[in-house]
C-alpha cells in the first residue's frame, strides 16, 4: 500500500451511501441460508462471487434481491448489520448513515419490526463498543407504486425515533422522482429528512426533480448532474452533497474507466462531493477501497483526499457540535500521520 493509500485509510471518516442489504458477503449468505434451511441457487462461495458480474443496474438488482431472500429473523438482520459495522470500524468509519429497504423484506412476508429491530440492535452495540454513531435511512423502492411507499411510511412512523430520513432507490430509469412527490411531502410533514438516488443511470432532469419536488437534502450518486450547467451551479451554490460511489459506478458501467470518473472534476467545481461504497459486497470494496481506487487513475493529491473525507462529515446529518468534533479529530489524525 502506497503512502497516499495508507494516509486515507488511516483517517476517521463518515460513510453516507451504504445499503445494508448490499453488504451481504457470500460467506455470511451461505451461513444464514444453512441456518434457515433455505436453498440458494449456488453451490459455493466461489459461484456466488462469479455471479457478481453485472452489465447494468438491473443485472445487479436481480441478484441483490435474490440474496436478500435468505434473511428471515431478527438475528439475521443483526448479523448482517454487525458484519458491516465491524468492517467499517476496521476502516476507521466513525459515523455511518445506512439505507435499508423494508419493501424488499415485507413483500416476502418478513415483518417490518423484524427488519428494523435487528438492524437497530447492531447499531446500538457498535455505538457501545466502538463509539460509532449512525443514522438509519428508510428507502422506498422506486420500481414499486407510490401507494406501496405510503404503506411503508406508515410502518416506519412506529419507529420515528430510529429513522432519520427517507430515501429513494432501486431501478432509476423510467421511475423518476416525480412519481413519489406525495409520499415525500408526507414524510417531510412527519419530520423526516429526505434524500434520493438520482443521476446515476437516469438523466440530470431526475436530479432536478429530486431537488424541486422531493426537496432532498442530499443527492445519492448524482454523476449526471454535470450534464446540466445550470443545475451544477445550483448544487455548488446551495452546497447540496453528492454521495458518489466509484467502484459501484465502475462495476455497473456508469463509468467505464476510473480515470474518467467525475469526482475530481466535482471537487474542482466546488461541489460537496463525498466517497462511499454503496453495495460493497457486490462491487468489490468497502469505503477505503473506494478512496484508494481513485488515487492513481485521477492522480489524487493528499489535500484532495483530505477534502473528500472532510466532506463526508460536512454532508452528514450531524449537529454542529458533533460535526466540529469529528472534523477536529480528522485534522489531528491528518497532522500526525507519518
Amino acid at each position: 500500500m502506497n503512502e497516499l493509500a495508507r494516509f486515507v485509510s488511516s483517517l476517521p471518516k463518515a460513510e453516507l451511501h451504504l445499503h445494508i442489504e448490499g453488504t451481504f458477503e457470500p460467506e455470511l449468505m451461505f451461513e444464514i441460508a444453512r441456518r434457515n434451511n433455505i436453498k440458494i441457487p449456488y453451490d459455493s462461495v466461489e459461484q456466488v462471487r462469479d455471479a457478481y458480474r453485472f452489465g447494468n443496474l438491473q443485472d445487479f438488482l436481480d441478484i441483490y434481491y435474490a440474496g436478500a431472500n435468505v434473511l428471515q429473523t431478527e438475528r439475521d438482520f443483526y448479523d448482517l448489520t454487525r458484519a458491516y459495522l465491524d468492517k467499517a470500524h476496521e476502516q476507521n468509519v466513525v459515523h455511518t448513515e445506512i439505507f435499508f429497504d423494508p419493501q424488499t423484506h415485507t413483500h416476502r412476508g418478513i415483518p417490518f419490526d423484524t427488519v428494523i429491530r435487528g438492524i437497530r440492535a447492531a447499531l446500538d452495540d457498535a455505538h457501545n463498543e466502538y463509539g460509532m454513531t449512525s443514522h438509519l435511512i428508510m428507502s422506498f423502492l422506486r420500481h414499486l407504486p407510490e401507494e406501496d411507499a405510503f404503506k411503508t411510511l406508515e410502518q416506519g412512523l412506529r419507529y420515528r425515533d430510529w429513522i432519520t430520513a427517507v430515501g429513494l432507490d432501486s431501478s432509476e430509469l423510467g421511475n423518476p422522482p416525480s412519481k413519489f412527490r406525495r409520499v415525500f411531502e408526507r414524510a417531510r410533514a412527519e419530520g423526516f429528512l429526505t434524500v434520493a438516488h438520482a443521476g446515476e443511470e437516469g438523466p440530470a432532469q431526475y436530479v432536478r426533480q429530486a431537488l424541486d419536488l422531493l426537496r432532498v437534502s442530499r443527492i445519492d450518486h448524482g454523476n449526471r448532474s454535470l450534464d446540466d450547467e445550470v443545475l451544477t451551479r445550483e448544487l455548488v451554490r446551495r452546497q447540496i452533497p453528492l454521495t458518489v460511489c466509484p467502484l459501484s459506478n465502475l462495476k455497473l458501467q456508469v463509468c467505464r474507466d476510473l480515470s474518467k470518473h467525475p469526482v475530481r472534476r466535482m471537487l474542482d467545481m466546488g461541489l460537496l462531493v463525498t466517497v462511499n461504497s454503496d453495495d460493497p459486497a457486490y462491487f468489490g470494496g468497502y469505503v477505503n477501497e473506494n478512496y484508494i481506487a481513485l488515487i492513481e487513475p485521477l492522480q489524487m493529491s493528499r489535500n484532495e483526499l483530505l477534502r473528500l473525507v472532510e466532506n463526508s462529515f460536512r454532508a452528514a446529518f450531524l449537529d454542529d457540535n458533533q460535526r466540529q468534533t469529528y472534523l477536529g479529530n480528522l485534522h489531528q489524525a491528518a497532522e500526525h500521520f507519518n
